[in-house]
């Protein structure tokens, strides 16, 4: 199983478990290019930090549907507009 594994700061996390952000944002670099474009993950593993494997209310799974590229402008990435990948976290799965 083919497993995208992101871990996020603790504002970024809640608000995906309560449901008001339904995208996660990564900039576009040869990094996360090289990880997302032309791949296709089984499911996306949403993690606060980086914790134990034991930590479950730590890790969220979701349904991989891909993700966009996108502009945007975040106070995380800086003052300028900066283009993204935004993956897709409509369906979790627990």
């Amino acid at each position: 199983m083919s497993i995208l594994v992101l871990n996020l700061k603790r504002i970024y996390f809640d608000s995906i478990r309560i449901g008001t952000k339904g995208e996660e944002y990564r900039l576009c670099t040869p990094y996360w290019q090289k990880r997302l474009a032309g791949r296709d993950y089984d499911a996306i593993e949403i993690r606060l930090g980086y914790p134990a494997n034991h930590e479950l209310e730590k890790i969220m799974l979701f349904a991989w549907h891909g993700y966009r590229r996108t502009k945007l402008t975040h106070p995380h990435f800086g003052p300028e507009e900066v283009e993204v990948y935004a993956i897709d976290l409509s369906e979790r799965l627990s």
